[in-house]
């Protein structure tokens, strides 16, 4: 395992793959095992294993990935410390995506507050029964407009029958960049549900990450039937507007990060050079400023 030294001295280059253009990952978590980091009250069941920037480093060295993006993970909840350090040490890598709390009033600050610091978007996960609809409540578009208002990114982590309450708000605030993690989870063998997902592609600035293609499949790697859902999925947004993601260290329960940088570019045979440039890179760089 790299330590930090060892890290910086590894990669004191840009990682560059063999293509023309940096792979960029727009979709990791880090955390750790230290009470200079405690776990959110909420937090029963807190990860066994760390999951470092150290570590997310020698991956991306192996992979020839050039930066992620970091997504704040649900285990610390409100408390953004541990994100915002490892984008302080480890700047030319990473790059950031926090979470607010949506049921307080005091959350479109906060979200200025993080954009200060550097955080380039912010996450919220509804979910899709009850206990989430404060997502369809009055909080929503003071947030949305600040997020507008900030040019930062609002990321959207939910399932297919909360999507047209995305698209409501996105009805409201069409300039804001809005991103669906996961292919918001649609099974491979709901079709029905998918047009939800189909139906955004009529709002220029929202994305869709080809991620978590491990769990909306019902097959073995490289997952066939989630091929055919990211098909219908570029066919309606382009390349221009999907992006990969391996969802690490989460991913590794699944299959390997090797892998599911495959899946984009090598398994998916209906993409050519120029889709992967985008979905593995250029869309990235859309979303998120890594100059």
């Amino acid at each position: 395992m790299l330590t930090r030294r060892e890290a910086l001295n590894t990669l004191a280059a840009p990682l560059m793959s063999n293509n023309k253009y940096p792979i960029i990952d727009p979709h990791v978590h880090v955390w750790k095992r230290d009470p200079r980091y405690p776990w959110a009250k909420e937090t029963t069941k807190p990860p066994e294993k760390d999951a470092t920037p150290e570590m997310l480093l020698e991956l991306m060295n192996a992979n020839g990935v050039a930066r992620t993006v970091i997504i704040q993970v649900i285990h610390y909840r409100w408390d953004n410390s541990y994100a915002l350090d490892v984008l302080r040490k480890y700047p030319q890598y990473f790059r950031g995506v926090a979470r607010v709390n949506p049921e307080s009033a005091s959350a479109p600050d906060d979200a200025s507050r993080l954009a200060e610091q550097g955080f380039q978007g912010v996450r919220l996960s509804p979910a899709v029964d009850a206990t989430g609809d404060w997502f369809r409540g009055p909080l929503m578009p003071p947030l949305w407009k600040r997020c507008r208002d900030l040019k930062i990114s609002m990321n959207i982590l939910t399932g297919t029958s909360r999507l047209p309450d995305v698209a409501a708000l996105t009805e409201q605030f069409p300039d804001l960049t809005v991103v669906i993690d996961h292919m918001a989870d649609c099974p491979a063998d709901r079709p029905d549900e998918l047009k939800k997902l189909l139906a955004l592609a009529r709002y220029p600035r929202v994305f869709v990450k080809v991620s978590h293609t491990w769990s909306v499949s019902k097959m073995p790697y490289p997952y066939k039937d989630a091929q055919e859902q990211v098909r219908k999925l570029y066919d309606a947004f382009g390349p221009q507007r999907l992006m990969w993601g391996t969802d690490w260290p989460i991913v590794e329960a699944h299959c390997t990060y090797a892998q599911a940088l495959a899946m984009v570019r090598d398994e998916m045979k209906f993409l050519n050079e120029e889709d992967k440039s985008w979905m593995l890179s250029r869309t990235v760089e859309r979303v998120w400023n890594f100059s």
